[in-house]
């Protein structure tokens, strides 16, 4: 083997580690600011409680599997001039509000309550394309394959009900969240809300 092909082949070999080692930091840094938002949100934390918002919204999103009947007591009220306490809030990186996450620890519910003012509407990228399709879909194929094999108990299957009028997102509720779960839908649900936002801004 000639000089310069050792060299080309040292080179391609050394590219190669460059760019392992490049997605490994990638993770870690991916990894680092999950932790992040999640030190924040427990010092925001003094235990949550739910909130109902006003009836006549329709539900789309449906999961496959058959809905449970509600057995929850009736929510404590809400101030009319502050969020409750406990409530996780997602905002942009100039602090911009983009939604409320509120969580029931007991029920491994979760219940997503995007700002008033911002109208998110389901047709905006990239709400159904990352968000609904890549993210929430996926999670609850995971857990029907876990429920086929007998791994996981059909009830303990994710599940999301996306609850809009006119196309606007009013609320999204989950249900068998865990504490990776929470992470992951809460990263992903602050990215997919702050692209949104930046279109419907740059639209207007």
């Amino acid at each position: 083997m000639s000089e310069d092909s050792e060299r080309m082949k040292r080179l391609i070999s050394f590219k190669k580690k460059l760019e392992d080692r490049a997605q490994e930091l990638d993770s870690e840094l991916k990894e680092a600011q999950t932790m992040l938002e999640t030190v924040n949100s427990l010092l925001l934390e003094k235990g949550f409680r739910r909130i109902e918002i006003p009836k006549g919204t329709a539900k789309t999103g449906v999961p496959p599997h058959e809905e449970q009947t509600s057995t929850t007591s009736e929510p404590e009220p809400v101030p009319a001039t502050a969020p409750p306490e406990g409530v996780i809030q997602l905002k942009t990186a100039d602090g911009e509000p983009l939604a409320e996450l509120f969580l029931n620890e007991v029920e491994e519910s979760l219940r997503v309550i995007p700002a008033r003012d911002k109208n998110f509407n389901t047709g905006t990228p990239p709400f159904t394309q990352f968000l609904v399709e890549r993210v929430m879909q996926k999670m609850q194929e995971r857990d029907n394959e876990l429920a086929q094999i007998g791994q996981i108990a059909p009830e303990r299957i994710f599940s999301y009900n996306i609850i809009q009028e006119n196309g606007v997102i009013q609320e999204i509720e989950f249900r068998n969240v865990d504490q990776d779960r929470l992470r992951e839908l809460r990263s992903s649900i602050r990215w997919t809300l702050e692209k949104m936002y930046e279109k419907t801004k740059a639209q207007a």
